[in-house]
């Protein structure tokens, strides 16, 4: 092993040793020393924001794109922001020490299941310092310690959201050693955290699809899947046109560079004259390049040509793909072939049509006339979330705080034996 990778595991064994501590806190230690990490990120926030500009700096250097660049931003309303998701997850239930099953055996064995911390949740995400925040704080709510690693793009944000997030945890007699970061440790210090099986005990990635794809791929150490959002709207039959453009626009336009934002609509061929021309001027005023088919070109001369690619591409950028398609069959068929298995909605007031889309769309997150922007943990009143998983295993579609929670069996005897 190199020195780097030395370290790094010194730092997850730290993580370690200080989730034993994490996980026997009471619901209202747990509680303190998240409105302690609140009040300490709120008062740092001049330190946080002039860190967050030198990456933001560097980031234009680079060249890393707009969509980056934003996720990458903190000013002070957003360092509001995070503070105020922290007393959020403060004020939420503990997940720790639910009874999740209980029974007694004819023998009298006295059998419970409980949900227990994981111990040491692992994060890999790039240009999210939100993301720094929102995972120590569902961890520490949820009994566990943390090991973090956001990227070369918010290194210097990363780091000073880490200080004050320790200090907050040392000056209440919390072993800060329970936040951890690699940052420093570059590539090598992301590979030693994949590669910490026995250290941590779930890794959560965060990001593009190449990086879910080499954390899935590399990772030793079990992962909670989040995938990219190829995410769709259909526009059936009965879509009304008002509806269609302000849900479109909302979920297009709002943040175009998270992963709940549209990127493909498919629009019913006998919705098209009706909604399109409606449709397509709002985008245009949203400031939306859209990418469509033939049949949606004959509506604007502005439209660019869809290629095959477009359908299979998640944008995170002002852009759109739309199609315009036979019939629901066709959508279905759509969707089927380029979704990520993300978030999937459709416009219609058809209620055949709605309950078939309900049932038969395999996504983690699927809706009727509602922006897929909603597809969040905060939402759905989960508090800051950890990730939307796009996997079947353990957790589906937005995670909160029981996402990071697993359990054990506690049996209770007088004696018993087994015959």
């Amino acid at each position: 092993m190199s020195a780097t990778t030395d370290l790094a595991r010194e730092r997850m064994l730290h993580a370690k040793d200080a989730s034993r501590s994490i996980g026997l806190l009471s619901n209202a230690e747990k509680t303190s020393v998240l409105e302690a990490i609140a009040e300490r990120i709120t008062s740092d926030t001049a330190d946080i924001v002039a860190a967050n500009a030198e990456d933001l700096e560097r980031g234009r250097v680079a060249d890393i794109g707009d969509a980056l660049l934003d996720r990458l931003r903190l000013d002070t309303a957003r360092v509001a922001a995070l503070a105020a998701a922290v007393r959020e997850v403060a004020e939420l239930p503990d997940p720790v020490g639910r009874v999740l099953d209980e029974r007694v055996l004819g023998n009298g064995l006295m059998l419970t299941k409980l949900s227990v911390p994981f111990g040491v949740v692992g994060a890999i995400y790039e240009a999210r310092p939100n993301v720094t925040v929102d995972i120590a704080a569902l961890a520490l709510r949820s009994g566990n310690a943390v090991v973090l690693r956001g990227g070369t793009a918010a290194e210097r944000t990363n780091a000073a959201l880490v200080r004050s997030m320790r200090a907050a945890l040392e000056a209440n007699g919390v072993d800060p050693e329970a936040i951890q970061t690699v940052d420093d440790l570059g590539r090598e210090g992301a590979k030693a955290l994949m590669q910490a099986r026995g250290l941590v005990d779930v890794l959560v990635p965060r990001g593009s699809a190449q990086l879910i794809e080499t954390v899935v791929t590399e990772s030793l150490v079990p992962v909670i899947e989040t995938g990219a959002g190829i995410v769709h709207i259909v526009l059936d039959a009965t879509a009304r046109a008002d509806w269609a453009s302000e849900i479109i626009v909302n979920a297009k336009a709002q943040r175009p560079s998270v992963c709940n934002a549209v990127e493909t609509v498919l629009v019913h061929q006998e919705a098209a004259e009706r909604v399109l021309p409606t449709v397509l001027s709002a985008l245009t005023d949203a400031g939306v390049t859209v990418h469509g088919d033939e049949r949606v070109a004959a509506f604007d001369a502005a439209v660019v040509p869809a290629t095959e690619a477009d359908w299979a591409t998640e944008y995170l950028s002002l852009d759109l793909a739309v199609r315009v398609v036979d019939d629901l069959d066709e959508a279905l068929s759509h969707i089927r072939q380029y979704s990520t298995q993300h978030t999937e909605s459709i416009i219609t007031e058809d209620a055949h049509s709605a309950e078939r889309f309900l049932a038969e769309v395999d996504s983690a997150v699927v809706m009727v006339n509602a922006s897929t922007r909603f597809t969040d943990g905060g939402e759905f009143g989960f508090g800051a979330e950890v990730g939307i998983s796009t996997q079947k295993l353990h957790a589906r579609g937005p995670m909160g705080l029981a996402e990071l929670t697993t359990s054990k069996w506690l049996a209770r005897g007088n004696g018993q034996t087994r015959a």
